[in-house]
């Protein structure tokens, strides 16, 4: 279903569901077509197991015992976890369901479900999944670039990023206008771009919260 970089793991399918039969029958559909797929009991059981990064999607019963599909959705929310997720609910769930798709959720599978149907879903999945990661990466590359930054660049950057013109910078800094615009296009060399617009942009994006376990 899905390209691999060889580098890459592929992506997982990761299933939390309280009933074993349901358990097994994820894990037949996800196998025979090739996707591979770990399954959980309970949603404690997947915060245990998961680590942010890994390459996959959250297959999510709405109703579980203990911590319900919502309260970890908004579990991995509050831990700024990216894992795109799909719910799986019952007919009368579908309000629910909506709701879980405003707290970020891509899909819900509804039950009894078309495994044509299915599958579709888990390779939107797996594509959201991709495009986190490959800003996550993004991220960090940029990140190295602007820690080669000197101090007095990072001083030039702040106030670039607090929209302060040239001229205003020179006279905090106590130094040339021409010295600000040397500084600022060194920045953007560094930084691989070719304006102050997405210099700001990705100076900012390297301040996002970006955590690498769930239990962290």
């Amino acid at each position: 279903m899905n390209d691999i970089h060889p580098d890459q793991q592929p992506p997982i399918a990761y299933v939390v569901d309280d009933d074993e039969s349901i358990r097994a029958l994820w894990r037949w559909l996800m196998e025979s077509n090739g996707i591979a797929v770990r399954t959980f009991a309970a949603a404690a059981e997947f915060i245990e197991s998961y680590r942010n990064g890994d390459a996959g999607c959250l297959v999510l019963d709405l109703k579980l015992p203990g911590m319900s599909g919502l309260e970890l959705q908004e579990y991995l929310n509050r831990k700024d976890i990216e894992i795109p997720i799909v719910f799986v609910t019952g007919h009368g769930d579908v309000p629910a369901a909506v709701s879980a798709i405003k707290g970020g959720a891509i899909d819900f599978i509804q039950k009894p479900f078309s495994y044509r149907d299915v599958l579709s879903v888990i390779e939107k999945a797996f594509e959201r999944d991709a495009k986190i990661r490959e800003k996550r990466t993004r991220r960090s590359l940029i990140a190295g670039r602007l820690a080669s930054l000197t101090d007095r660049e990072r001083e030039v950057l702040q106030r670039v990023i607090d929209g302060k013109q040239n001229k205003v910078i020179a006279r905090e800094l106590d130094i040339s206008v021409k010295t600000v615009e040397f500084h600022r296009a060194k920045m953007m060399e560094k930084a691989g771009v070719h304006s102050v617009a997405e210099l700001v942009q990705i100076a900012m994006q390297t301040r996002e919260p970006d955590r690498s376990r769930l239990d962290a």
